[in-house]
């Protein structure tokens, strides 16, 4: 089982991590999604994302981008960070479950 987080504004990937509107919560087996589900933002505060979505079991982050210090904080909480992504949230799930979505690791510097 993996479950994945996607910065998500309408049904698009968003293009910040921590200024998305909600995310999009994907669970999946067998390289099947079993469940999905839509968050609300809980708030963009320093360090607070990278424990709370550690807390909600995810492992992989997809996103269009984040800051430097966003990404180091999910690297150490053991959560997998693709950057770079964008077009339609389940577009997005498809491309990684089929191995094709790469990081492009763009880090935004403000």
């Amino acid at each position: 089982m993996e479950k994945l987080a996607l910065s998500t504004d309408g049904n698009q990937v968003a293009q910040h991590f921590g200024r998305c509107e909600k995310y999009t919560l994907v669970e999946v087996n067998d390289g099947e999604v079993v469940n999905k589900e839509i968050v609300t933002n809980p708030g963009h505060e320093p360090g607070f994302l990278p424990k709370y979505l550690n807390e909600q079991g995810v492992d992989v982050i997809l996103a269009g981008g984040m800051g430097r210090k966003a990404k180091d904080l999910f690297d150490q909480n053991g959560i997998k960070a693709v950057i770079g992504v964008n077009g339609l949230v389940d577009d997005a799930v498809k491309s990684y479950l089929a191995g094709e979505l790469k990081s492009k690791g763009e880090v935004c510097e403000n």
